[in-house]
């Protein structure tokens, strides 16, 4: 049975050879483009487009049309391949400038018998000239298909973009240009009294000049390939062949297209496994692995909430068609319609749910391989890998901060890992925001919990980073502080004892904003070796607590400097504030907050991906009660970093 997609939708592909259907009812230009690992595309020579139709496991057609048949063979495309994206794009001069104006494209994807395996209508354009139709994609080493209809206002040159291509405004053109048709070649007519004009249209095709010399074409149109004629089916053994003379049985089968096989049977998804992603490292592709499930969860679950919402759209439009007409007021042909109309959409709703479940379960399958081998950086505080912890030797990929899930379903977590070196700084919000949790408990205690949380995030960012290679400060203005800044004090992995007062607090900011100075002006001049002796320079974390107390204007100035400029050269904050407590400033500090990434001591959902933009539920990093793996791991780290075994 062929899947009708949504989009988001996923759908295993049973066989590496496919056809790909398109139907738009318009001219259109159809190609495709082989991203790596991450959807990027490394050049040109890896975009199959009109003036180059063919690359390895990839043919498109060469032309301008309103139906097209692109050929994939999944086992042929480059290893580095992971993801073959379907495109299309109105053609320039097309009468419209806009998929909004036009009938809603048709995408169908067949399998190597001529079945088709899955379905996609691109609902929902508007101004984009341009669209991402499906994408095919490599997953724990099975292919699967997956319906985009990610439109592009700024056309073919805005789609190649966003996929990683240098200069795409040139390519665009060119391909455009080479997709155009040609115009019909016209014979000049002869002149009166040529008798050629009065020979037949059968004579005259072979009739040249007998002095006039060949001229070759001015360009030379691109040719594709014919596809291998496909052998006619052969009949089984004591199968009556169709006549073909007269009076005969017709045959209406067509001749190059074999019967159609019977359905296999659905394969089981395959048993996942740890590292089954790409990458260099382990480290590497457990990264991408957990990325992968991140991501995959965010389709499904967009493609569910897509299917609930076209079947209580359509429950709506069927209801009101049966209100209207007056015929089907009596009869109880009304209530007929409508229980009609709430089968249906309860059946579109129940096969939505089926593939959402199977979907879930494939994902916690893997998430339950994957959670017990991540290293120290993206494991869970109770995770066992943390009573064998090791300073490392190398800085890892990312860092874990917390754990993401959906409402579909709250006990699969995904790991929110956090790229290294961070490109901003981090906001522990010590405020009540929206968050439910938040209103359940007092000001004295969220506070708490956010510096225990910031205190967590340290010393993970601590242990990812090799000995010496990752110095923290502290500014506890109040000294409010003291209890849950212990671990870190205790154990002696701060540079220094956390800065009191406001002379403290200014003391600490003039040295790092110096230190910035510093490292922008010898990195502008490429004169690294210039630096003054006995610079630290390893990375840099400011704990700022209890913010704004302590803080004059000079000191809030360098403070927004270092949230700007910082994490070019290594400086990061870890704020710990309350927004509302420096409402005093006004808007001057709207630019500090949004350049921090927001984290909450308590559950809230203020994140979203950057795919479909889902709201996600974010939960802060937990220790368990009564364990000593913090201070364990703290302990190492100051032992490594002064030379010492623990």
């Amino acid at each position: 049975m062929t899947a009708e997609l949504v989009r988001g939708q996923n759908h295993p592909l049973p066989d590496t050879r496919l056809e790909i259907r398109v139907s738009a009812g318009h001219p259109v230009v159809a190609g495709a483009t082989l991203g790596d690992e991450h959807g990027r595309i490394p050049g040109v020579e890896w975009i199959a487009h009109p003036g180059a139709p063919s690359l390895p496991g990839v043919d498109v057609p060469g032309r301008c049309a309103a139906d097209h048949r692109l050929t994939v063979d999944l086992a042929a495309v480059p290893e580095a391949v992971h993801r073959v994206s379907v495109l299309l794009a109105l053609p320039p001069g097309a009468g419209t400038a806009r998929f909004g104006t036009l009938a809603a494209p048709f995408v169908a994807v067949a399998g190597q018998d001529g079945t088709d395996v899955a379905s996609y209508t691109i609902t929902g354009l508007d101004s984009e000239s341009a669209v991402v139709a499906l994408e095919l994609y490599r997953r724990q080493g099975a292919w699967k298909v997956r319906a985009m209809g990610q439109g592009y206002e700024g056309g073919l040159a805005a789609l190649l973009g966003d996929q990683g291509l240098d200069r795409p405004a040139d390519l665009a053109a060119s391909i455009l240009a080479a997709a155009a048709p040609e115009p019909p070649a016209t014979e000049p007519a002869p002149p009166l009294g040529d008798p050629a004009a009065r020979l037949p249209e059968v004579e005259r095709v072979g009739r040249s000049a007998p002095d006039a010399a060949p001229t070759a074409p001015d360009t030379v149109p691109t040719v594709i390939p014919p596809l291998p004629p496909t052998p006619p089916a052969v009949p089984a053994a004591g199968t009556p062949t169709p006549a073909t003379g007269t009076g005969g049985p017709i045959s209406y089968a067509h001749p190059r297209r074999p019967a159609a096989a019977a359905p296999e049977p659905r394969q089981a998804p395959p048993t996942p496994v740890a590292g089954d992603a790409s990458g260099w490292s382990m480290d590497e592709r457990l990264y991408n692995q957990v990325w992968g499930m991140f991501e995959d969860l965010a389709r499904t679950a967009a493609a569910y909430r897509s299917a609930c919402d076209f079947a209580e759209s359509r429950l709506d439009r069927e209801l009101d068609q049966s209100l209207s007409d007056y015929r089907s007021r009596v009869g109880g042909a009304n209530d007929a319609a409508r229980a009609t109309a709430r089968a249906r959409h309860d059946e579109l709703v129940e096969r939505a749910k089926e593939v959402l479940d199977r979907d879930l379960a494939q994902l916690a399958a893997e998430s339950e391989v994957v959670e017990p081998a991540l290293p120290p950086a993206y494991a869970r505080w109770d995770s066992p890998v943390w009573h064998a912890y090791r300073v490392p030797a190398e800085e890892p990929m990312a860092v874990r901060l917390g754990d993401l899930h959906l409402p579909e379903r709250t006990d699969l977590r995904i790991p929110m890992l956090v790229r290294l070196p961070l490109e901003r700084g981090l906001w522990v919000d010590s405020g009540r925001g929206h968050s439910e949790a938040a209103a359940l408990l007092d000001e004295i205690e969220l506070r708490r919990l956010a510096l225990d949380s910031a205190v967590a995030h340290a010393a993970r960012l601590l242990a990812a980073h090799p000995a010496g290679e990752f110095t923290v400060h502290v500014l506890d203005a109040a000294g409010a502080g003291t209890t849950a800044l212990a671990p870190l004090v205790e154990t002696g992995v701060l540079a220094a004892p956390p800065a009191r007062g406001a002379s403290g607090v200014s003391a600490v900011l003039e040295q790092l904003t110096e230190r910035v100075d510093l490292l922008q002006m010898a990195v502008r001049a490429g004169a690294a070796d210039a630096l003054p002796p006995g610079l630290d320079t390893a990375r840099q974390l400011l704990i700022v607590h209890d913010f704004p107390h302590g803080f004059d204007d000079r000191a809030v100035t360098r403070l927004r400097y270092l949230a700007d400029e910082g994490p070019s050269v290594g400086v990061h904050l870890l704020m710990v504030a309350d927004r509302a407590d420096a409402a005093a400033y006004g808007p001057l500090l709207d630019p500090l907050w949004r350049s921090l990434l927001r984290l909450t001591p308590v559950p809230d959902d203020h994140l979203a991906d950057p795919w479909v933009g889902h709201a996600w539920s974010y939960e802060p990093p937990i220790l368990p009660p009564g364990s000593g793996v913090l201070r364990q791991v703290l302990a190492q780290v100051a032992a490594a970093r002064h030379g010492k075994r623990p």
